[in-house]
């Protein structure tokens, strides 16, 4: 890693084979080569096998396993040694064809496995009231129990919070937990930084609870970071949800996403007012990673109210900001979106981010200029990289409505796609962002009517995007110490 401050980074977010067409070792020459002078790090998408399997990656049937397409753990620990690698720890649940849970279907609870998946009668007993069950957060529309039969034909309702191919782990049982180390012993031997723990929220359940983010939850959280702290990797915990949630676990991890970023550009773009914006960015956690995009949807239950309690967003400014979006990318969202793909999502759009912007060139960059100077580690999406358009192809073959932003590249096409003038701009603003020292210091912002302006300072060092919200006209002005100012307006990139 660089000798720059922990969180004054910039980060490639990426499936291996989608950017590179390759193995970990092409994608490593593509960092090393077009890619060059980027990024700090990489966080490399689940790499485990079945790469292809029902939810990309997020469904492992050996997750201390690197898929065999794509290389192995000599790899990762060669990338490993010039990019700080993010990987993700998916500790809710695993595939249903994984040989553990193969030989619960085979044996029943003479498996030596059997504890380490949840049923119905794990968190409930005997009976579950129909309140209980009704209590029970839903992040999908399908049911969170699946019957699955056993060899000798019993149907046992296992808990599936997201599919029927995802079987949830008891974390709290001695199966669960020597799980868990034994990710954690394969992630520490082979030089992985930092952990991304993959839908946390869910990994406690208890009866008579929504069964997500409980107080249970956050002392799971700070437990499995503790665990990772001592082998030398930070955790990134992944939520969506409310964001005074975000802000309390905040308090007890290493790192949290900035999920209501994305909205609330959006929003600040769409209706050339930074109120909400600026409000966030004054109460929002500083440990954080900030993304625009990422291989899911654009968060919107991050902006929303919860339970009466005011959201970043009204209901009104979310519904204009959601339709917008559809208008933008000329309706191919909508086809990714709710009751129109499988595998649907009840809190995000999914849509390329400049698709939202309708491709819209200038906003895009105004965009990636804000995220940039935000405070916390920047993460840049491969397809916002390279300013992808929705893939509206992808989506009707595999009718996974989040497959529309994660298209599948080659190397010639990533060529292709680093000549368009707005990813040149891009990268020229990612450069310049990783060229300044003013990021190692404090944050500040003010809006006065129509002039919105992000700043940094460390020492006399100086950075500033300064924004007109009527035109969405934007300059960048900064100074290295005792040196001449120096101005950037984004309209001429």
């Amino acid at each position: 890693m660089n000798s720059k401050n922990h969180t004054n980074q910039i980060q490639l977010i990426t499936y291996i084979d989608r950017l590179s067409g390759g193995k970990i070792n092409n994608l490593h020459q593509m960092l090393q080569g077009p890619l060059a002078g980027l990024f700090d790090g990489v966080h490399l998408l689940p790499f485990y096998p079945p790469i292809d399997g029902e939810d990309a990656g997020f469904d492992p049937t050996n997750h201390t396993a690197v898929d065999s397409r794509l290389g192995n753990w000599d790899d990762i620990r060669t990338l490993a040694a010039d990019f700080p690698v993010m990987a993700d720890m998916i500790v809710n649940h695993m595939s249903a064809q994984s040989p553990q849970f193969l030989d619960v279907l085979e044996h029943g609870e003479k498996s030596p496995y059997w504890p380490l998946f949840l049923t119905k009668d794990t968190v409930f007993g005997e009976g579950a009231t129909a309140e209980q069950i009704s209590a029970v957060y839903r992040p999908r529309p399908t049911p969170f129990f699946t019957d699955i039969a056993l060899k000798d034909g019993r149907k046992v309702p296992f808990w599936t919070t997201f599919t029927a191919n995802q079987i949830d782990i008891d974390v709290n049982s001695a199966a669960g937990k020597a799980y868990l180390n034994a990710i954690l012993e394969r992630f520490t031997e082979n030089g992985v930084k930092y952990i991304r723990l993959d839908a946390a929220g869910y990994a406690i359940k208890k009866a008579g609870t929504r069964c997500f983010m409980l107080p249970e939850t956050f002392e799971f959280i700070a437990a499995l970071s503790e665990r990772a702290k001592a082998r030398g990797m930070v955790c990134l915990v992944e939520i969506h949800g409310y964001h005074q949630t975000q802000i309390e676990i905040a308090k007890r991890c290493d790192m949290v996403y900035d999920f209501a970023l994305p909205p609330l550009v959006l929003h600040t773009l769409f209706s050339r007012n930074a109120e909400a914006l600026k409000h966030w960015l004054d109460i929002a956690p500083r440990n954080c990673i900030t993304v625009l995009d990422t291989h899911d949807g654009i968060g919107i239950v991050d902006a929303a109210d919860y339970q009466g309690q005011p959201g970043l967003l009204t209901d009104p400014e979310l519904d204009t900001l959601v339709e917008t979006i559809h208008k933008n990318s000329k309706g191919s969202s909508k086809l990714a979106t709710g009751s129109a793909a499988n595998n649907v999502d009840l809190y995000q759009v999914n849509c390329s981010f400049y698709d939202a912007l309708g491709q819209n060139d200038q906003q895009y960059l105004l965009a990636r200029a804000i995220q940039l100077f935000c405070p916390g580690i920047s993460q840049i999406y491969y397809a916002g990289l390279l300013a992808m358009e929705n893939d509206v192809e992808l989506l009707q073959k595999s009718r996974v409505g989040r497959d529309i932003g994660r298209p599948y590249l080659t190397a010639d096409k990533v060529e292709n796609a680093l000549q368009k003038p707005v990813v040149k701009a891009l990268c020229q603003l990612i450069k310049l962002r990783r060229s300044l020292q003013a990021f190692n210091g404090k944050f500040s912002q003010t809006l006065n009517n129509d002039q919105y302006q992000l700043c940094w300072q460390h020492e006399a060092h100086t950075a500033s995007l300064e924004i007109s919200l009527a035109s969405l006209q934007a300059t960048i002005h900064w100074q290295h110490g005792g040196q001449q100012a120096e101005s950037l307006s984004l309209n001429s990139l």
